[in-house]
Protein backbone atom coordinates (compact mmCIF):
# COMPACT_ATOMS: atom_id res chain seq x y z
CA UNK A 1 0.00 0.00 0.00
CA UNK A 2 2.87 2.06 0.95
CA UNK A 3 4.75 1.83 -2.76
CA UNK A 4 1.09 2.31 -4.12
CA UNK A 5 0.53 6.01 -2.67
CA UNK A 6 4.41 6.58 -3.29
CA UNK A 7 4.25 5.72 -6.86
CA UNK A 8 0.98 7.68 -7.38
CA UNK A 9 2.22 10.50 -5.58
CA UNK A 10 5.24 10.37 -8.10
CA UNK A 11 3.31 10.50 -10.99
CA UNK A 12 1.14 13.51 -9.40
CA UNK A 13 3.78 15.49 -8.90
CA UNK A 14 4.87 14.73 -12.46
CA UNK A 15 1.82 15.65 -14.05
CA UNK A 16 1.98 19.06 -11.58
CA UNK A 17 5.33 19.94 -12.90
CA UNK A 18 4.72 20.12 -16.39
CA UNK A 19 4.41 22.96 -19.02
CA UNK A 20 2.09 25.49 -18.34
CA UNK A 21 -0.70 25.78 -21.09
CA UNK A 22 -0.96 29.63 -20.12
CA UNK A 23 1.48 31.51 -17.79
CA UNK A 24 -0.62 34.70 -16.83
CA UNK A 25 -3.14 32.45 -15.83
CA UNK A 26 -1.12 30.32 -13.70
CA UNK A 27 0.71 33.89 -12.90
CA UNK A 28 -2.68 35.31 -11.56
CA UNK A 29 -3.26 31.83 -9.30
CA UNK A 30 0.06 31.70 -8.15
CA UNK A 31 -0.62 35.52 -6.49
CA UNK A 32 -3.94 34.95 -5.30
CA UNK A 33 -2.63 32.03 -3.22
CA UNK A 34 0.47 34.04 -2.07
CA UNK A 35 -2.03 36.36 -0.60
CA UNK A 36 -4.18 33.24 0.91
CA UNK A 37 -1.01 31.74 2.22
CA UNK A 38 1.33 34.43 3.29
CA UNK A 39 -1.28 37.43 4.15
CA UNK A 40 -3.91 35.02 5.90
CA UNK A 41 -1.44 32.92 8.07
CA UNK A 42 0.34 36.48 9.82
CA UNK A 43 -1.38 36.47 12.12
CA UNK A 44 -1.16 33.05 14.02
CA UNK A 45 2.46 32.73 12.88
CA UNK A 46 2.98 36.33 14.49
CA UNK A 47 1.20 35.52 18.09
CA UNK A 48 2.92 31.78 18.10
CA UNK A 49 6.46 33.26 17.62
CA UNK A 50 6.25 35.57 20.11
CA UNK A 51 4.94 33.23 23.03
CA UNK A 52 7.44 30.74 21.52
CA UNK A 53 10.43 33.28 21.88
CA UNK A 54 9.57 34.30 25.60
CA UNK A 55 8.75 30.50 26.77
CA UNK A 56 12.06 29.50 25.49
CA UNK A 57 13.78 32.36 27.21
CA UNK A 58 11.86 31.67 30.49
CA UNK A 59 12.70 27.96 30.42
CA UNK A 60 16.19 28.66 29.40
CA UNK A 61 16.71 30.67 32.56
CA UNK A 62 14.84 28.44 34.70
CA UNK A 63 17.40 25.45 33.67
CA UNK A 64 20.31 27.49 33.84
CA UNK A 65 20.26 28.32 38.20
CA UNK A 66 24.04 28.19 38.38
CA UNK A 67 25.86 31.76 39.17
CA UNK A 68 28.82 29.73 37.41
CA UNK A 69 27.11 29.91 33.30
CA UNK A 70 26.97 33.24 32.59
CA UNK A 71 23.30 34.99 31.96
CA UNK A 72 24.17 35.95 28.16
CA UNK A 73 24.31 32.13 27.41
CA UNK A 74 20.53 32.37 27.67
CA UNK A 75 20.23 34.50 24.70
CA UNK A 76 22.59 31.77 22.93
CA UNK A 77 20.30 28.82 23.61
CA UNK A 78 16.53 30.82 22.86
CA UNK A 79 18.50 32.58 19.10
CA UNK A 80 19.57 28.47 18.47
CA UNK A 81 16.30 26.94 19.49
CA UNK A 82 13.84 29.67 17.74
CA UNK A 83 16.10 30.77 14.47
CA UNK A 84 16.65 26.56 13.98
CA UNK A 85 14.14 24.73 15.36
CA UNK A 86 10.79 26.45 16.64
CA UNK A 87 10.44 29.06 13.51
CA UNK A 88 10.77 26.62 10.48
CA UNK A 89 9.44 23.67 12.29
CA UNK A 90 6.39 24.37 14.70
CA UNK A 91 5.28 26.99 11.98
CA UNK A 92 4.38 24.53 9.14
CA UNK A 93 3.39 22.19 11.66
CA UNK A 94 1.04 24.97 12.40
CA UNK A 95 0.11 25.86 8.87
CA UNK A 96 -0.29 22.12 8.14
CA UNK A 97 -3.32 22.42 9.90
CA UNK A 98 -4.32 25.80 8.53
CA UNK A 99 -3.23 25.84 4.93
CA UNK A 100 -2.68 21.76 4.69
CA UNK A 101 -6.15 21.15 5.72
CA UNK A 102 -7.70 24.17 3.65
CA UNK A 103 -5.80 22.85 0.28
CA UNK A 104 -7.21 19.38 0.85
CA UNK A 105 -10.72 20.22 1.36
CA UNK A 106 -10.84 22.55 -1.34
CA UNK A 107 -9.52 19.97 -4.09
CA UNK A 108 -11.36 17.08 -1.98
CA UNK A 109 -14.62 19.06 -2.50
CA UNK A 110 -13.79 19.96 -6.37
CA UNK A 111 -13.14 16.09 -7.18
CA UNK A 112 -16.76 14.78 -5.64
CA UNK A 113 -18.62 17.80 -6.97
CA UNK A 114 -16.65 16.82 -10.72
CA UNK A 115 -15.52 20.30 -11.17
CA UNK A 116 -11.93 18.32 -11.74
CA UNK A 117 -13.98 16.12 -14.23
CA UNK A 118 -15.20 19.11 -15.91
CA UNK A 119 -11.61 20.50 -16.68
CA UNK A 120 -10.18 17.52 -17.72
CA UNK A 121 -13.32 16.69 -20.17
CA UNK A 122 -12.05 20.66 -21.79
CA UNK A 123 -8.66 19.83 -21.89
CA UNK A 124 -6.75 21.73 -19.14
CA UNK A 125 -4.25 20.32 -16.94
CA UNK A 126 -5.95 19.60 -13.79
CA UNK A 127 -3.07 18.68 -11.90
CA UNK A 128 -1.29 21.55 -12.78
CA UNK A 129 -3.69 24.08 -13.13
CA UNK A 130 -5.11 23.70 -9.51
CA UNK A 131 -1.69 22.15 -7.68
CA UNK A 132 1.23 23.94 -8.96
CA UNK A 133 0.28 27.47 -7.98
CA UNK A 134 -0.16 26.80 -4.53
CA UNK A 135 3.51 25.01 -4.58
CA UNK A 136 4.61 27.52 -5.84
CA UNK A 137 2.79 30.31 -3.60
CA UNK A 138 4.36 28.13 -0.68
CA UNK A 139 7.67 27.90 -1.55
CA UNK A 140 7.83 31.76 -1.55
CA UNK A 141 5.57 33.14 1.07
CA UNK A 142 6.25 30.37 4.07
CA UNK A 143 9.64 31.49 4.19
CA UNK A 144 9.28 34.75 4.21
CA UNK A 145 6.99 34.37 7.15
CA UNK A 146 9.52 32.09 8.52
CA UNK A 147 11.67 35.04 8.96
CA UNK A 148 9.08 37.08 10.75
CA UNK A 149 9.38 34.17 12.96
CA UNK A 150 12.65 34.44 13.84
CA UNK A 151 12.51 38.11 14.09
CA UNK A 152 9.23 37.71 16.32
CA UNK A 153 10.29 34.74 18.83
CA UNK A 154 13.54 36.77 20.04
CA UNK A 155 11.95 39.90 20.15
CA UNK A 156 9.48 38.00 22.47
CA UNK A 157 12.68 36.60 24.52
CA UNK A 158 13.89 39.95 24.65
CA UNK A 159 11.07 42.03 26.09
CA UNK A 160 9.55 38.96 28.85
CA UNK A 161 13.49 38.58 29.83
CA UNK A 162 13.60 42.31 31.90
CA UNK A 163 9.80 42.37 32.49
CA UNK A 164 10.37 38.66 34.44
CA UNK A 165 14.03 39.53 35.70
CA UNK A 166 15.65 36.87 34.26
CA UNK A 167 18.07 38.19 32.16
CA UNK A 168 18.34 42.36 31.10
CA UNK A 169 18.07 43.35 27.44
CA UNK A 170 21.90 43.84 26.99
CA UNK A 171 22.89 40.58 28.31
CA UNK A 172 20.29 38.72 25.61
CA UNK A 173 21.67 41.14 23.02
CA UNK A 174 24.82 40.11 24.05
CA UNK A 175 24.09 36.34 24.03
CA UNK A 176 22.53 36.76 20.37
CA UNK A 177 24.87 38.32 18.92
CA UNK A 178 27.41 35.79 20.62
CA UNK A 179 29.22 33.34 18.14
CA UNK A 180 27.06 34.32 15.19
CA UNK A 181 27.29 32.06 12.72
CA UNK A 182 24.84 33.05 9.70
CA UNK A 183 24.94 29.10 8.51
CA UNK A 184 21.66 28.67 10.85
CA UNK A 185 19.56 30.51 8.93
CA UNK A 186 20.70 28.80 5.64
CA UNK A 187 19.93 25.53 7.41
CA UNK A 188 16.35 26.97 8.49
CA UNK A 189 15.90 28.49 5.19
CA UNK A 190 16.64 24.72 3.68
CA UNK A 191 14.15 23.18 5.86
CA UNK A 192 11.42 25.69 5.64
CA UNK A 193 11.04 25.46 1.59
CA UNK A 194 11.21 21.45 1.72
CA UNK A 195 8.47 21.57 4.77
CA UNK A 196 6.52 24.17 2.38
CA UNK A 197 6.89 21.47 -0.78
CA UNK A 198 5.79 18.44 1.25
CA UNK A 199 2.88 20.14 3.08
CA UNK A 200 1.94 21.47 0.17
CA UNK A 201 2.00 18.84 -2.06
CA UNK A 202 1.03 16.07 0.19
CA UNK A 203 -2.45 17.83 1.14
CA UNK A 204 -3.17 18.64 -2.68
CA UNK A 205 -2.34 14.94 -3.47
CA UNK A 206 -4.72 13.68 -0.66
CA UNK A 207 -7.61 16.32 -1.45
CA UNK A 208 -6.93 15.70 -5.60
CA UNK A 209 -7.42 12.30 -5.52
CA UNK A 210 -10.69 11.96 -2.80
CA UNK A 211 -13.96 9.68 -3.53
CA UNK A 212 -16.79 9.60 -2.03
CA UNK A 213 -18.72 12.68 -0.57
CA UNK A 214 -18.40 15.00 2.61
CA UNK A 215 -17.23 12.85 5.19
CA UNK A 216 -14.31 11.58 2.84
CA UNK A 217 -13.50 15.24 2.14
CA UNK A 218 -13.43 15.61 5.77
CA UNK A 219 -11.00 12.67 5.70
CA UNK A 220 -9.17 13.90 2.86
CA UNK A 221 -8.14 16.71 5.07
CA UNK A 222 -7.47 14.99 8.34
CA UNK A 223 -5.18 12.53 6.53
CA UNK A 224 -3.30 15.29 4.58
CA UNK A 225 -2.48 17.14 8.41
CA UNK A 226 -1.26 14.00 10.10
CA UNK A 227 0.92 12.67 7.05
CA UNK A 228 2.46 16.45 6.02
CA UNK A 229 3.27 16.80 10.02
CA UNK A 230 4.83 13.22 10.01
CA UNK A 231 6.79 14.17 7.22
CA UNK A 232 7.49 17.05 8.24
CA UNK A 233 9.23 15.81 11.41
CA UNK A 234 10.64 13.13 9.47
CA UNK A 235 12.55 15.64 7.08
CA UNK A 236 13.63 17.42 10.38
CA UNK A 237 15.79 14.89 11.61
CA UNK A 238 17.42 14.14 7.78
CA UNK A 239 18.48 17.93 7.56
CA UNK A 240 19.66 18.42 10.84
CA UNK A 241 21.64 14.99 10.50
CA UNK A 242 23.02 16.12 6.84
CA UNK A 243 23.89 19.57 7.27
CA UNK A 244 24.12 20.23 11.33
Amino acid sequence: MFFYHFGKYLLFLKNVFTKPENFKVYWKEIIREMNLIGVGSLGIIAVISIFLGAVTCIQTAYQLVSNLIPRDIIGVITRDSVILEFSPTISLLVLSGRVGGSISSQLGTMRVTEQIDALEIMGVNSTGFLVLPKIVAAVITIPMLVIISMFLGLMGAYIIGPLTGVISGTEFISGVLRDWNSFIILVALIKTVLFSFLMTSVSAYQGFYTKGGALEVGESSTKAVVYSSVLILFADYLVAQILL
